[in-house]
C-alpha cells in the first residue's frame, strides 16, 4: 500500500505544483516526524519559498488547497502544518493493510537478474569471524533484492587459481596425515586448513626439515604449479581463467605500463598501480576478476559485490579497469563492510585456531539455550521437550548473532555483545521473534481467521498505528533494495515489535467484547504476522513460532 499512496502523493502533488505554477523537479517528499498524523509530508514550501515571494508556511496552505484527490484511492486527505503539506491515508489504505498475506513485502517482479557475489573467501580453510559479516549481508542483500522483485542468483566465487592454492596443493602433496594435528570439526575446510597452515610454517622455516634449501625447492614447486593452475582446463575455469584476451585489451591502453618487471595499469584516480601480469606470465587475483565480471556483465542486468574494507581499493581499480575495457560499470555495485570485534575474554576458543565463525555461532546456540531455559515456566516446560527447547535455541542464537551484525551499517566497525544481542526485552533478534511468536500464538488459539473482518472495527490509536507499520514495509523493502542497505529492514523490525508490543498491551484480541472488534484484532494480528516473519526471512533470521 505504501508505494502505491506514495505514487499517489507524488501525482497529485506534481499537478498541484503546476497549477500554481511552480517546477516539480523537487517534491520535497518525506516520512513525517513521530507523532504527525500523515504517512508522507512535503517541504517543498521551504524551495519555493524564494521564488513564490512568500513564506513557507503561506505557501504550503497554498499548495494544500490546490491538491485534488478526487481521483485518489489511497490518499484520504491533505492539510497544511506549518511549512509542510501533510498527506493523510484514506479506509483503502488501511483495508490493504489488513488484507497483508503471505506475499508481505514482495514486490512486483522487475524483470531484472542480478548476481550477487558474497563471501568468497579463499577455499584453503573456515571463515573467520572477523568476516562474518560478509556472508551476513550478502545473504540479506541478495534477499532484499529477490523480495524487490528481482531475479537474484547467489555467487561464491572461489578463487582455485592462485598462489594460496598452488600453496596448498604443494602442501597437501608433501604431508602426511600423521604430520598433522586433529581437525577442529568433521567438515573438509577443517580438514584441508591443516595443510595449509602446515605449509606455511615450513615457507616460514619454523619446522626442522625447512632449511634454505628445502624453501627453496618448496618455493620453486609451489611457481611451477602456480603455472599449470593458470593454464587449467578451460571448461573448468571458463569463468574466471580466460584473461589472455582482458590482458591483451589492457596492454593496448595508453595507460599501461611495463614497470618492476610486470604489467600495470597507471590508473589516474589512484596513487598505486595496479598489476595485472606478471612478467612470468601468470596473472593475478584482480586480472581474473576482471575476466569474471566481464561474464557477470554478459550474464546479468546487474551484480553486487560484497567486500570487505580491505578490498576497498582493489574494488575501486577494478571498476576504473571495467571501465577502460569499454564496460558499463553502472550495472556494478560493491557493498564495503568493516569488521567484527568480540570483547576480550568474552569468548573461549580452541588453543591456536583463533575464532572461527562456527565457533561464535555454537557460542551462540549455548547462550541462547541457556537463556531460554531460565525463562521457562512450569506450564512452558511441560508444553516444550528437549529437542523443542534446542530447536528454539538455535533459532534464537544464530538468528541473535545475524541479526546484531546486520543491523549496524556495514561500513562502521562493530563489536559484537552477548548482552546486547540476547537480550529479549531490548531491540535484538529474540525481541523481535518474540513478536512472531505471540502473534503464532494468538492465531493458534483463535482458529480461522475471518474474511468478514472490517478495518471500519479498527479505530483505536495502536490499531492504527500497527495497520500504518504493515503498509509501509513494502516501501521499506523498495528504499532499502534501492540502497542495497538491509540494516533499514532491521531498523523496521525494531520499530515494529514496539508497535505491536504497544497494540497488545492496550487493545485485547482475544477477549475482546465486540465480535467485530474481535475479527479485525485477529485479522490485524495475522497480517503482522505475515510482516515481521518476511522482514525476519529478509535478514536471513528464523520466525520462531514458539518461544
Amino acid at each position: 500500500m505504501f508505494i502505491a499512496f506514495r505514487e499517489e502523493v507524488e501525482s497529485v502533488l506534481a499537478d498541484a505544483l503546476r497549477s500554481c505554477g511552480y517546477p516539480t523537479d523537487d517534491l520535497g517528499i518525506e516520512r513525517p516526524p513521530e507523532g504527525v498524523d500523515a504517512v508522507l509530508a512535503s517541504s517543498v514550501a521551504y524551495r519555493l519559498a524564494g521564488e513564490a515571494g512568500a513564506p513557507p508556511p503561506q505557501v504550503a496552505g497554498k499548495l494544500a488547497d490546490a491538491v485534488d484527490l478526487s481521483d485518489a484511492t489511497y490518499v484520504g486527505g491533505v492539510t497544511q502544518q506549518g511549512a509542510y503539506v501533510n498527506f493523510t491515508p484514506g479506509d483503502a489504505y488501511f483495508e490493504g493493510a489488513l488484507d497483508t498475506g503471505p506475499d508481505a513485502g514482495r514486490l512486483d517482479p522487475t524483470g531484472d537478474s542480478v548476481v550477487v557475489e558474497h563471501t568468497s573467501a579463499n577455499p584453503t580453510g573456515p571463515v573467520h569471524v572477523g568476516r562474518a559479516r560478509n556472508p551476513i549481508i550478502g545473504d540479506a542483500v541478495a534477499n532484499l533484492l529477490a523480495y524487490a522483485g528481482n531475479d537474484v542468483e547467489r555467487h561464491y566465487y572461489v578463487n582455485d587459481a592462485g598462489r594460496q592454492m598452488a600453496l596448498f596443493t604443494w602442501a597437501y602433496e608433501q604431508f602426511d596425515e600423521s604430520d598433522l594435528p586433529e581437525p577442529e570439526r568433521d567438515r573438509a575446510e577443517y580438514d584441508f586448513v591443516r595443510y595449509y597452515r602446515r605449509g606455511n610454517e615450513f615457507l616460514d622455516g619454523e619446522t626442522e626439515a625447512a632449511t634454505p634449501e628445502a624453501v627453496e625447492a618448496a618455493e620453486a614447486e609451489i611457481d611451477a604449479i602456480l603455472q599449470g593452475l593458470e593454464a587449467g582446463d578451460e571448461a573448468t575455469h571458463e569463468r574466471v581463467s580466460d584473461t589472455d584476451d582482458v590482458v591483451a585489451r589492457l596492454q593496448e591502453r595508453s595507460e599501461a605500463v611495463y614497470e618492476a618487471d610486470a604489467w600495470q595499469l597507471d590508473l589516474p584516480s589512484f596513487e598505486k598501480n595496479l598489476v595485472f601480469l606478471r612478467s612470468d606470465g601468470t596473472s593475478l587475483y584482480t586480472t581474473r576478476d576482471l575476466a569474471h565480471h566481464e561474464w557477470k556483465f554478459d550474464s546479468y542486468d546487474r551484480a553486487v559485490t560484497v567486500l570487505g574494507e580491505d578490498h576497498k581499493l582493489q574494488a575501486g581499480q577494478l571498476r576504473e579497469a571495467l571501465d577502460l575495457l569499454g564496460n558499463d560499470t553502472d550495472q556494478l555495485r560493491t557493498v564495503i563492510y568493516s569488521y567484527v570485534n568480540l570483547p576480550e575474554g568474552k569468548m573461549s576458543t580452541r588453543a591456536g585456531t583463533g575464532i572461527d565463525l562456527d565457533d561464535l555461532l555454537d557460542e551462540a546456540i549455548d547462550r541462547a539455550r541457556e537463556e531460554v531455559e531460565t525463562r521457562l515456566d512450569d506450564r512452558t516446560r511441560d508444553e516444550l521437550d528437549g529437542d523443542d527447547i534446542e530447536r528454539i535455541a538455535k533459532q534464537v542464537g544464530i538468528g541473535a548473532v545475524r541479526y546484531d551484525i546486520v543491523a549496524k551499517q556495514p561500513t562502521k566497525a562493530i563489536t559484537f555483545e552477548w548482552e546486547r544481542a540476547l537480550d529479549f526485552e531490548a531491540q535484538s533478534a529474540p525481541y523481535v521473534q518474540y513478536v512472531h511468536a505471540r502473534c503464532c500464538g494468538i492465531l493458534d488459539e483463535a482458529g480461522e481467521v475471518s474474511e468478514e473482518a472490517t478495518v471500519a472495527a479498527l479505530t483505536e490509536p495502536e490499531e492504527r498505528d500497527l495497520l500504518r507499520s504493515i503498509a509501509r514495509f513494502p516501501g521499506v523493502i523498495d528504499e532499502a533494495a534501492t540502497e542495497l542497505e538491509p540494516h533499514r529492514v532491521a531498523t523496521f523490525t525494531r520499530e515494529f515489535a514496539e508497535t505491536f508490543n504497544a497494540f497488545y498491551r492496550e487493545c485485547p484480541v482475544l477477549s475482546a467484547e465486540d465480535p467485530e472488534v474481535r475479527e479485525a484484532r485477529i485479522a490485524l494480528v495475522a497480517a503482522a504476522r505475515h510482516t515481521v516473519a518476511n522482514a525476519l526471512d529478509v535478514l536471513g533470521v528464523a520466525a520462531p513460532e514458539s518461544m
